[in-house]
This record gives structure tokens, C-alpha cells and sequence, in this order.
């Protein structure tokens, strides 16, 4: 549980130095913003896959 867990926190420093440096995370080309008068709606459907498709690869590297 340790090595998972040091794992876990690297990765949440690695997104906060992404944000930090000004990498557009959720707000992507494929994210749907639909904006009204009194109404907003948010669909982060690319940056979910990316953060699907990163989550599955550090979880195939710590299983080998």
C-alpha cells in the first residue's frame, strides 16, 4: 500500500505542476460548454478520457 500511495501522491504533484505552468486541463477542444442566461452545462468528455487513458497506464506500469 505505501509504493501506491507515494505513487499517488507524485501523480497529484505532477497534475498540480501541470495546472501551475498553465496547461489548459479541462478546458480541452471535445469538452462541452454550453452557456445560456441562467443556465450552464460542463461535459468534460476529452479531458475524462485523458485522465482515463493516464489513470490505466500508471495502473498497467505498477502491476508489471
Amino acid at each position: 500500500m505505501g509504493p501506491a500511495l507515494v505513487v499517488g501522491g507524485l501523480l497529484v504533484a505532477a497534475l498540480g505542476a501541470l495546472v501551475w505552468l498553465g496547461v489548459p486541463l479541462g478546458r480541452l477542444p471535445g469538452d462541452i460548454a454550453i452557456e445560456r442566461d441562467n443556465f450552464r452545462l460542463y461535459v468534460p468528455i476529452t479531458t475524462s478520457l485523458l485522465v482515463s487513458g493516464v489513470v490505466m497506464l500508471v495502473s498497467w506500469l505498477l502491476r508489471r
